[in-house]
């Protein structure tokens, strides 16, 4: 089995050389693209993401989560080691005509380890730690304001407004709600550090659910997960049900009073199964609440940026297009396809080559995350 962050197994292994003052990243040779596009082509998608906000429903924008990392596992404190680089990944997303992005905390790193399956929780938190993690993590993205030209977004004017200043949007989430252990109180300080977007689940089966790429513990949403998706509808944070195991995923969407999203994965089918993938049942249910699946373009089944056209266009045949988004995973995904935010005017240009509307692009690249936004805080 495949997992998607095998590429910190070959990065630690194959690329890391720390020395004294510096280091050394391996840099994979860039996927194929797999189509080309005029320069009006070009100069007409760049025109386009300048007049509509395009949003990443899901990244990691220059790893931030590994900035003070502690009580890692060896590889994972290599993978630490080699460092965070915010400026570059903000710089490539102005280039590339974003908006701004979900930058996502990563909860449960402290208890991951890489092995032959690729990335899985290997212990339980320490007494304490969970919190400790997520504290440093939101104070590290919230800092990203000050030092770098991001603007914090709450809501969708926040966005809009970043967007009109020429300011990238960050849009603070964490990925696994692993730091509440059992204290439903802890949301309300979440919110106010800015949070707008929780993964219950990681690769850790935590006090909420179960995950679906580890043991099958067949619990499903907990009384406590029940209790979190109450709360987060009342709060106003969306909830992601991407890592959830299908008991757990399908009883979150049935909890759920407010729309539920799915920000990166893709369909299981007879002809391409993986683990993180989900059923076309569960898909629905997601469109039928009205959230939307995060296209996810992890080379899992594609090897070209056309692979993932492809795959938006798959999402969009099933769900529809109010029901789709962008969910790239950025800088933390398994073998990219879309490994840089500059090659956004691609992927605008491929849809419209391939006769979609303005409207429908407009859907893709930013408005369904940005109405399922104002439908979770009740605007």
């Amino acid at each position: 089995m495949v997992s998607r962050r095998n590429v910190i197994g070959g990065v630690v292994a194959g690329a890391a050389v720390i020395a004294a003052g510096g280091y050394y990243k391996f840099r994979p040779k860039p996927p194929e693209i797999g189509f080309s596009l005029t320069n009006a082509e070009l100069d007409r998608a760049m025109a386009f993401l300048k007049a509509n906000p395009a949003i990443d429903s899901h990244a990691h924008p220059g790893r931030t989560f590994v900035r003070e990392g502690t009580n890692l596992n060896w590889k994972l404190n290599i993978y630490r080691l080699m460092g965070t680089f915010e400026n570059t990944a903000i710089s490539d997303m102005n280039k590339g005509g974003m908006a701004g992005a979900v930058f996502n905390g990563v909860a449960d790193f402290p208890l991951l380890e890489l092995g032959d399956n690729g990335l899985a929780a290997t212990r339980d938190f320490e007494e304490g730690e969970s919190w400790a993690a997520y504290r440093t993590q939101i104070e590290n993205l919230t800092d990203l304001e000050g030092a770098l030209i991001v603007s914090i977004a709450r809501n969708s004017d926040d966005i809009r407004a970043a967007h009109a200043l020429g300011r990238q949007a960050a849009i603070l989430g964490m990925e696994g709600a692993d730091f509440l252990e059992n204290d439903i109180g802890r949301l309300k300080t979440v919110y106010d550090d800015g949070v707008r977007m929780i993964t219950l689940i990681h690769y850790h089966n935590n006090t909420l659910g179960d995950i679906t790429t580890g043991e099958d513990l067949n619990r499903g949403l907990t009384d406590f997960g029940h209790e979190v998706v109450a709360g987060m509808n009342a709060t106003g944070i969306v909830i992601d049900a991407s890592h959830a195991s299908a008991k757990t995923a399908a009883q979150i969407v049935a909890a759920s009073s407010r729309p539920v999203v799915i920000t990166h994965s893709h369909i299981n089918t007879p002809a391409l199964e993986h683990p993180r993938f989900i059923l076309a049942e569960l898909a629905k249910s997601i469109a039928k609440s009205g959230g939307y699946i995060g296209a996810w373009p992890a080379g899992i089944g594609i090897n070209t940026l056309a692979g993932f056209i492809d795959r938006i266009e798959e999402l969009f045949d099933l769900v529809g297009e109010d029901h789709v988004a962008l969910g790239s995973d950025m800088d933390a995904n398994y073998q990219p396809v879309l490994e840089t935010y500059r090659k956004m005017p691609l992927v605008v240009g491929a849809l419209f080559q391939r006769g979609y509307t303005e409207k429908v692009v407009a859907k893709f690249i930013g408005g369904n995350f940005m109405r399922v936004m104002d439908e979770v805080q009740g605007v």
